[in-house]
């Protein structure tokens, strides 16, 4: 597991991560949503040991990361800034990571060049920026690490490549319990992907939960009765919003959805209709409960 504990990094006199705390589950993908500035590359780094923290600490399993290479042998990183040995191939740099992961296997090296369609002897240079993301990807996966790291894990990745390497985290995490800790600005990359997810903004985490709770919690219900009606109608279940246009109401509700159901039914509406929310409506509304105007925290940019 990896434990957070008030954490705080400043740069000159910027504070990218203020006294932040989270733990990260064993065996788990976990998500981390954020805006530019946000502290999620940040944190990633102090994570991984690149970065010493103001106060706070970072522990694997009780270990600090910091200065602490046998820690730091249990987890790989791989940064929104790639970084290859110049002149180099992917046979070159699986030699150096070999030397630096005591897991790194050359048969899944292998096995993930023939899956990507990379060749391990061209030179990197020559490579595309998806291409780079790809050989990156695959030296990573190799190390078998128990933890891998990503910063924008999916940028560059066109989309038959971005289910490839989906796959492929669901299947370390499946296979060898690995965890992946994946950082992005897009909540649609990680929707089918992560357990969990956390929203940074301006150096906090201000929303976690476990996806599956935020999915099955939080749905949309469309209703109509043949009388007249209002939201009073409604005491007792939980309404996030309720709007209406005509004779039918719109209402984001926050509970149960069996029991609700049985409620709602027990009125005998003439139209009931039980819809789900995609993951970034959900943020919307559980942020707007915290006080915070989803659009505002979390501009999506243009890849």
């Amino acid at each position: 597991m990896i434990t957070v504990t008030n954490l705080t990094k400043k740069f000159d006199r910027f504070v990218a991560l203020n006294n932040i705390s989270c733990k990260i589950p064993e065996g788990c993908i976990y998500g981390l949503v954020g805006s530019n500035g946000a502290g999620k590359s940040t944190l990633l780094r102090l994570i991984t040991g690149i970065y010493r923290p103001e106060s706070g600490s970072v522990e694997i399993d009780g270990q600090n990361v910091f200065d602490n290479p046998a820690a730091k042998n249990r987890l790989v990183f791989i940064p929104d800034e790639l970084f290859f040995l110049s002149r180099s191939n992917l046979l070159r740099m699986a030699k150096l990571y070999s030397a630096l992961y005591d897991r790194f296997s050359y048969e899944k090296f292998h096995k993930l060049t023939e899956l990507f369609r990379l060749n391990p002897k061209a030179n990197i240079g020559t490579f595309s920026k998806g291409m780079r993301r790809q050989a990156a990807t695959i030296l990573a996966l190799s190390c078998n690490s128990e933890y891998i790291l990503f910063d924008e894990t999916f940028d560059g990745l066109d989309p038959v490549m971005r289910n490839l390497l989906k796959d492929l985290l669901i299947a370390d995490v499946r296979e060898r319990n690995a965890t992946v800790v994946i950082a992005s600005h897009s909540l649609r990359e990680l929707e089918d992907t992560c357990d969990q997810l956390a929203l940074l903004h301006k150096g906090g985490i201000i929303f976690e939960s476990e996806i599956g709770n935020l999915k099955t919690s939080l749905f949309k219900v469309q209703v109509a009765f043949s009388d007249e009606f209002d939201r009073s109608r409604f005491d007792g279940i939980e309404l996030r919003s309720f709007s209406k246009h005509g004779s039918v109401a719109s209402m984001i509700v926050r509970g149960d959805r069996a029991e609700t159901e049985q409620k709602i039914r027990a009125m005998e509406p003439v139209l009931f209709e039980m819809l789900p929310l995609s993951l970034e409506e959900v943020f919307v509304y559980e942020m707007d409960a915290l006080g915070y105007a989803f659009a505002d925290v979390l501009k999506q940019e243009v890849q």
